[in-house]
């Protein structure tokens, strides 16, 4: 059995005291969860989380990781780093750093080995936008994306991929809970056809556009689907407690 995992990506909000008073508010209401719920937070959040976060359900998890050990690399940041602060999770890839900030497979895919070198556990994030999905072409870079972006990698243990359709994120669009399966079931014949079929049915694949209280537990329902990373559903401690616990709702 894959064990769910719902991961908040609070992206660039909450200065060091809004998330301390976050997580705060967060600890009982995951107090008892079932998934395993990490909160993926802005790097000047990330020692006063650690701390904050200690002997609770929460995992502490960062928004990126550099491919080097350290050197010239002006706004990265090492996985020494962030494991000195307590990071267990790290998001790599995430569309909003392919769109903004040049994010290819390539580099994808060397942050992701670094990250497993270094015991941090990496959340690939994958999928396509609008333009791609209107042009029918969702399984061609979605082939792409998972194929480069984990060429070589080994070890799938401490893996999670997060299929995030560009289109639904912060749109308020979501893909039916029959079309996130599907997609995210084609994801995964892709990585067995790829890395082994023991790998496709042990991998984690979060489904991560605009997923919320309201339609987390249709969602997560669907036999393909083992998670969310959560947007702006996860800035609300209430409103992502809802997400975590939503088997109760």
């Amino acid at each position: 059995m894959r064990k769910p995992i719902i991961a908040g990506n609070w992206k660039m909000n909450k200065t060091a005291a809004e998330a301390v008073k976050l997580v705060e508010e967060l600890k009982p209401l995951v107090a008892k969860a079932k998934p395993e719920v990490v909160v993926c937070v802005p790097f000047t959040d990330l020692a006063v989380v650690g701390e904050a976060v200690k002997g609770s359900k929460i995992k502490l998890g960062a928004q990126n990781v550099a491919w080097a050990d350290k050197g010239a690399f002006t706004g990265e940041i090492s996985a020494d780093m962030l494991k000195e602060l307590g990071v267990e999770y790290v998001i790599i890839g995430h569309s909003e750093r392919r769109q903004y900030f040049g994010e290819t497979d390539e580099s994808v895919n060397k942050r992701v080995k670094q990250a497993l070198a270094n015991g941090l556990k990496p959340i690939v994030c994958v999928g396509e936008t609008k333009l791609e999905r209107e042009k029918n072409k969702t399984k061609r870079v979605l082939k792409k994306q998972i194929t480069e972006g984990l060429a070589g990698v080994e070890n799938f243990e401490n893996l999670v991929v997060a299929y995030e359709p560009v289109w639904a994120i912060g749109t308020g669009l979501t893909a039916t809970k029959e079309d996130a399966n599907a997609t995210i079931g084609y994801i995964r014949r892709i990585v067995g056809t790829t890395f082994g079929k023991e790998v496709a049915k042990n991998l984690r694949i979060q489904y991560g556009g605009s997923m919320n209280a309201g339609n987390a537990k249709d969602l997560m329902s669907m036999r393909n689907i083992d998670g969310g990373l959560i947007g702006g559903a996860s800035l609300k401690a209430e409103d992502f407690a809802k997400v975590v616990n939503y088997k109760e709702n």
